[in-house]
């Protein structure tokens, strides 16, 4: 609970000093969330639970704690947090999937090449 509690009081602080300073990139990140996460084709609450998967593939944990707070306001449950969370887990996995058919290429490569 207190990683938790760290990474609210550093959002909270990076966040006021960035407004303090009136910084217009911060402005304009902080109106494209607004514009994000709005309902839309899809409601606040599924477009949270995408950021909640993409936040673990990309181990963010302030991202997660975020977005998992957030979703929660919107209604998801528990469960669906859960399965954005196992969404990601297949998520991550993929991609190594992926890279693995170039290293299985290179060692193809390597094994025809070498001398017998």
């Amino acid at each position: 609970m207190e990683k938790i509690d760290q990474l609210i009081r550093q959002r909270k602080w990076a966040n006021g000093k960035l407004l303090k300073y009136n910084s217009s990139v911060f402005k304009a990140i902080q109106d494209l969330e607004q514009a994000t996460f709005r309902d839309g084709a899809l409601p606040k609450k599924t477009k949270e639970l995408i950021a909640v998967g993409i936040s673990v593939v990309h181990n963010c944990e302030s991202c997660m704690q975020w977005h998992i707070s957030e979703a929660a306001k919107d209604g998801a449950s528990e469960r669906e947090i859960l399965e954005a969370v196992e969404v990601a887990f297949e998520m991550g996995i993929g991609p190594a999937t992926v890279n693995g058919r170039f290293a299985l290429e290179v060692m193809d490569e390597m094994f025809r090449r070498a001398p017998a």
